[in-house]
């Protein structure tokens, strides 16, 4: 039994994010950063490409666990990409938060911003949209 409570305290501290991302949000996050256009391709950022309908850089690709047959490919494979987003999510949803549970701006923002977009003032404009998708505040948690 010691064991067991062990191994959970183990998965619990470094296992990522418990909280529940869900579809509604995914689903939002998507139509915020392409319209979920499941044809576009590889669009210039400013700093670096995105791609695909979620608009995945190549250092998202890497830090959400480099799954499929390359970046690219991945991005442009709506099963792969949502594999993509959700492990980066469960990367990095409660490390932006320092540890409270996050919540549907929590994801986008990180999603638009990197690990530390919840608290980057310049995720404003891409959460703002995300609600609108979302119907309100909570309407995606």
């Amino acid at each position: 039994m010691k064991m067991f409570v062990f191994l959970a305290a183990l998965a619990f501290v470094f296992g990522g994010s418990r909280a529940v991302f869900t579809d509604s949000c995914l689903d939002c996050i998507c139509e915020t950063a392409s319209g979920c256009n499941p044809n576009a391709g590889c669009v210039w950022g400013g700093s670096s490409y995105s791609c695909g309908p979620y608009q995945i850089t190549e250092p998202f690709w890497i830090d959400c666990g480099r799954p499929g047959a390359g970046w690219v490919p991945c991005t442009t494979d709506m099963d792969c990409a949502e594999r993509c987003v959700r492990a980066y999510m469960r990367r990095y949803g409660t490390y932006c938060t320092g540890g409270r549970e996050p919540n549907c701006e929590d994801y986008a923002r990180i999603h638009a911003g990197g690990p530390n977009g919840c608290t980057c003032p310049c995720t404003n404009d891409y959460w703002a949209k995300a609600r609108r998708c979302c119907g309100g505040q909570w309407g995606c948690d």
